[in-house]
């Protein structure tokens, strides 16, 4: 077994498969590469049961076969590599060389039949979204999702897809964000939780990508297919929690304000809030906004007034700030909409402006209770 292939293209494609292999693998065969050869098409996957990623390398090569790689040792070495053609050769003594234009350098490599096989999914639902799209879907929600592991359901981002278009939810309980596309649409009605792990590795190399991605879905896996990638990863098992309960739908007091002076104000008050709480308080009358946080426990306070649009009954309603600024981080317009009904009810947040035809965004923010 023996094959050529460059040295800056080969490591590119193995840095983004290395998102999948983890630091510490109960089964040591999950710490290498499978390197797959089939005369012109070069297969490289990686694993950790459950997510698994391949993509096709074009190569210069006449044989077949298939080893597994120690990843740490290959990508470490490739790194140092200038931009030069690489050879590699399966020798007999159970070393894979690896040739350059100034030495030779041998790694052991472990039979590739011992390597798992990716799930195939049988009979499976078919939709197609453009990468762009499913990039915008996965990264204005996945940081809402939740962390906890008592609550696995809530720990993914909820994919729900039909005629009408697709829904992208995640939640952590005290906050929530919808993404949605009336634009992109599905042949039928389906809903899965996909895992935070192999969405982050997706985000990173969707935002480049202008292909159509093949999702492919049944009740335990999801396939994402483009360009020269396959990911292949286990769904997360459960019910989704209905959000749109949680979402108010009267909410007559309405603030409208420029998101970048909003966030700049945010995170300064909220530099002098309690630690532990982050708690920062709005209080909007009239045309003003006014934004304080105090931390009695060290006489730390901090206060600025902003002026904005407002429409409704004067209010004050304190939120965790570093929810907030997550929010408004991952927001693109210029301008937002505040929605509120009470103080004990949460906030909505909306870009007013940037989204393009047929999305929407909605994020919601559960309030914190203010202690005179």
């Amino acid at each position: 077994m023996k094959f050529i292939v460059s040295s800056s293209y080969l490591l590119k494609q193995l840095q983004v498969l290395n998102g999948v292999i983890n630091s510490n693998n109960t089964l040591p065969i999950l710490d290498n590469f499978l390197f797959e050869l089939d005369s012109t098409a070069l297969k490289v996957s990686a694993s950790d049961l459950e997510t698994t990623m391949s993509a096709m390398l074009e190569i210069d090569s006449e044989s077949k076969g298939s080893v597994a790689v120690p990843a740490k040792l290959l990508l470490e070495t490739l790194k140092t590599f200038p931009e030069q053609p690489l050879t590699f050769t399966v020798e007999d003594n159970n070393t894979i060389e690896i040739s350059s234009n100034s030495g030779k350098y041998a790694l052991a490599y472990a039979d590739g039949n011992e390597f798992p096989k990716a799930v195939t999914l049988e009979d499976p639902s078919v939709t197609l979204v453009p990468a762009e799209v499913l990039a915008t879907a996965v990264s204005k929600t996945i940081f809402a999702a939740g962390n906890d592991d008592l609550r696995p359901v809530m720990s993914g981002v909820f994919f729900q897809f039909s005629p009408q278009g697709l829904t992208f939810v995640a939640t952590d309980a005290h906050k929530l964000v919808k993404y949605a596309r009336t634009d992109v649409v599905a042949s039928q009605v389906a809903d899965f939780i996909m895992p935070k792990k192999p969405l982050n590795i997706l985000k990173g190399i969707l935002g480049s990508s202008d292909a159509e991605v093949k999702i492919e879905y049944n009740d335990a896996n999801a396939t994402f297919s483009f360009d020269n990638y396959v990911l292949t990863c286990r769904l997360i098992d459960g019910k989704y929690p209905n959000y749109e309960a949680v979402i108010p739908k009267e909410n007559p007091n309405k603030l409208l304000i420029d998101r970048t002076q909003f966030f700049s104000s945010v995170r300064r008050v909220a530099i002098f809030s309690n630690k532990t709480t982050h708690q920062i308080r709005l209080k909007i009358a009239g045309t003003e906004l006014n934004i304080s946080a105090e931390d009695i426990d060290y006489s730390n306070k901090a206060e600025e007034r902003l002026t904005c649009d407002y429409q409704g009954d004067d209010m004050q309603i304190g939120f965790n700030s570093r929810f907030l600024t997550e929010m408004l981080t991952n927001l693109q317009s210029d301008e937002i909409m505040l929605e509120m009904s009470l103080p004990n009810r949460a906030g909505i947040l909306t870009p007013v402006d940037g989204l393009d035809e047929g999305e929407t965004v909605t994020m919601l923010v559960m309030p914190v209770m203010l202690n005179s």
